[in-house]
């Protein structure tokens, strides 16, 4: 079991993953996202999250997702994989690949579709720490697995150096806040926010970082807002991160009725980035489908007023 020495912070944004029209791994375009995001300022890269698709992908695409990141990367900040599977033994299986890819570190999620108890999650993060030689960092997403990751469960796995870290997209900014507070005492244990549109407010709770799936689209905007909440300058953390606000209104681009949210976001967000040309199409994984040239209009629009570049 390794942990890491000192936390992880800063913006490390959940890359999106690029698919072409016939629905394969669009290894230029995710490059150019790799490229997009360095750019950008960002101290780490989370692959195969939930803005990755990861659900949706097969193990070969996840293990080809892997490699461009890391190639891409090159060394410049450290790669986080997503091995978020059901069970324990499967989620050793897809860290372990990771690790034979060249990442940094894993991400794994409480099991889901079985039905856990609490002690079945500590326990399943301590089998996985104890078989993937990579720092361990626990995805709190209830609404994903239907098991709320609380700090009670958290901080004595953070204690006996299980975890390297949490990333909270949870939408629970108390249980976030009590977390925070435990985790003060605890060295080597980052606590990062999913929550991308109240990230100012985590980082005045004490947050390392964020991990905001709209970073995809404006990096240097996540940079600037964490930069300025880590010099104490709350007010240009306001307001950067009220204009991020405003840009996030892109998720509300598809016609209602038409698209689940999980479709509605990762579209929006690839529609943002094939527009700033960053990506070829705005292809998705089925069953969700890519945003047509009406919502394309609408977040058009928004890129504009939030001042970001077009192709």
């Amino acid at each position: 079991m390794t942990t890491r020495p000192a936390p992880y912070s800063g913006v490390i944004p959940p890359v999106v993953t690029p698919l072409t029209a016939d629905g394969e791994l669009d290894r230029p375009s995710l490059e150019r996202v790799v490229g997009h995001l360095l750019d950008g300022g960002v101290s780490g890269l989370f692959a195969l999250g939930s803005s990755g698709e990861t659900a949706y992908l097969t193990p070969g695409q996840q293990d080809e997702v892997i490699k461009v990141i890391t190639a891409a990367s090159g060394g410049q900040v450290p790669v986080l994989v997503g091995a978020i599977e059901t069970t324990t033994n499967r989620a050793i299986e897809r860290g372990r690949a990771a690790a034979a890819l060249g990442a940094d570190a894993v991400v794994v999620t409480a099991p889901f579709y079985t039905r856990t108890h609490a002690t079945e999650i500590d326990r399943h993060f301590r089998d996985i720490a104890d078989a993937v030689e990579l720092p361990l960092l626990a995805y709190d997403v209830p609404v994903c697995v239907h098991s709320k990751l609380d700090p009670e469960l958290l901080l004595p796995l953070a204690a006996d150096g299980v975890l390297a870290g949490v990333k909270d997209s949870s939408g629970d900014d108390g249980s976030f806040r009590r977390l925070a507070i435990g985790a003060r005492g605890i060295p080597g244990f980052a606590v990062l926010t999913g929550h991308e549109l109240v990230v100012d407010a985590m980082m005045l709770s004490g947050a390392d970082g964020s991990v905001p799936g709209l970073g995809n689209v404006d990096p240097h905007g996540y940079v600037r807002l964490h930069e300025a909440a880590v010099r104490g300058d709350w007010a240009a953390a306001k307001a950067e991160q009220d204009r991020l606000v405003a840009l996030f209104d892109i998720v509300g681009a598809a016609a209602p009725g038409t698209a689940s949210a999980t479709a509605a976001g990762l579209g929006a967000f690839k529609t943002a980035l094939m527009l700033r040309g960053i990506i070829a199409t705005n292809v998705m994984s089925p069953p969700m489908r890519r945003l047509d040239a009406a919502e394309t209009a609408r977040i058009a629009a928004h890129l504009d007023r939030a001042g970001l570049s077009r192709a």
